[in-house]
Formats: C-alpha cells, structure tokens, sequence
C-alpha cells in the first residue's frame, strides 16, 4: 500500500509574523520557513504504518516555489522513501492544492492521503475535505488514534462534543489532530541519505490544474492591541461592568 503526504512550506511557528509596510500580506522575506507542524504529524504516522508493515511506501508532495524541495528534504529525512514537487511560484488556494493532489492521487494511486488537519499560515482547514469529494473517497479528519486492518480503517476524531470512532473502507482520506502521535527528529544519517532520494517534478500544466486564485487580497492588518483588564470589588460591580462597559448581558 501506498501513502500520499503533502507537506507545506510555512513561516517556522516560532516566529512571529510581521505584516508587509504596504498591507499586502505577510513579511516573508528573510524569515525562517519550515514544514507545517500537522504535516509533521501526517508523515510521522505515514511512517509508522510502513514501519508496522501496513504501508510499502511513503511519498512525500509539496507544492510551491523551488524553495519547498527544503520541505521536501526535511519528510524525506524523517523516512519518507521519495518526494513529488509541483513547481508553482504564486499563490495555491485550498481548491487548486485539493485539484492538483487529485491529479498527482489518480498518477500514483494510493491507497491512503494523510494530511494535517490545516496550515499554520492561512488556518484554512479546507484541503482535505476538498480532496475527499473531488476524489470520492471516505474522510476521517482531526484525528487522535489511527488503526488499518485490511482494507477497514478505525479511526478517533476529536469533535466539539468531544471524541467519535468511525470506520472506514479504503481508499480514505486523512487529517491529523495534534494528539495522534510525536513527530521524530531527523537523525544526521537520514539527512544525508536524504540528498539522494529521488524528487520527481512536475507543474499545474503537467497535471492540468488551473491554480490561479479565485479570491484577492485587499488588505492585510495587524490585529488591534487588547485593553487591560480590571479588578472589580464586588458581583455587584461586575455585573454593571458586564453590562453597561461591556454589553455582554
């Protein structure tokens, strides 16, 4: 069985983003980039499922400018066995992202896509829904525990109301929460057996993907400073602050 897992390039989430002087987006230049933590999460469970047997092998994609073969690198550390890079230097919304890794799933044919439940960068939380019903395939997303038993899939999701366990049938789409596993760190071996592995390239041309974007960004704004709080004396007080200050009741 084959696993599929798109990996994202995106600022290092110990960074804090800078809004660009003209408002048109986020400051990206000189700024550390590395792998979306979800996606750390999707290929550690990819590779925990070739190393219990379940899996033969794990393909790592992402898709952006040339610079994302860094991400690619860093999966292909890990363990994963080899990557696929869709050179694009503009912006990929959700839609486009969901459109190529279709084209890239009927080319490879997997049996299971594992991405992270979302990016860091955009929050947007769309891509594998997208993928599920352009490839109509069962989805099991925000997940905590993961099981494959042949061709059945057990798998917890982490919901509002608190944990639900579904089964599926493969082939299936996944998105992982952050309480599935621990991503491992890349040892100085892999890295440099890393160098080696093979990187196949393609464009949106290639795989006939339009990814121009649908939507457009007017503005781009910090988000305003919180006022300090208040300590009141009394319920008495608080009551009227709630709600003559704060018109919360």
């Amino acid at each position: 069985m084959k696993v599929l897992v798109p990996v994202k390039r995106v600022i290092d989430y110990n960074v804090k983003a800078r809004v660009k002087a003209d408002q048109t987006g986020i400051e990206l230049a000189n700024v550390k980039m590395s792998m979306n933590p979800f996606d750390e999460i999707s290929v550690e469970e990819a590779l925990r499922l070739r190393e219990a047997g379940i899996a033969e092998e794990v393909v790592a994609v992402s898709i952006g400018e040339q610079k994302c073969q860094e991400t690619i690198r860093t999966a292909l550390a890990m363990g994963a066995d080899r990557g696929i890079h869709v050179l694009h230097d503009g912006e990929t919304e959700p839609l486009a992202v969901a459109k190529i890794l279709r084209a890239l799933a009927e080319k490879e044919e997997p049996k299971v896509i594992i991405l992270g439940k979302q990016a860091i960068d955009d929050d947007c939380n769309q891509t594998g829904q997208m993928l599920a019903a352009l490839l109509g395939w069962g989805q099991a997303t925000f997940i905590s525990r993961l099981e494959i038993a042949g061709d059945t899939v057990s798998a917890t999701r982490e919901v509002d109301g608190g944990l639900q366990n579904i089964e599926l049938a493969l082939p299936v789409i996944l998105t992982t929460d952050l309480r599935l596993n621990e991503p491992r760190y890349a040892s100085l071996p892999n890295i440099m057996k890393a160098k080696r592995k093979p990187i196949d390239q393609y464009t949106p041309e290639d795989l006939e993907v339009d990814p121009a974007p649908r939507l457009r960004v007017l503005r781009v704004v910090e988000p305003p400073g919180r006022e300090a709080g208040v300590k009141v004396e009394t319920v008495t007080e608080l009551v009227d602050k709630l709600r003559n200050d704060a018109k919360v009741i």
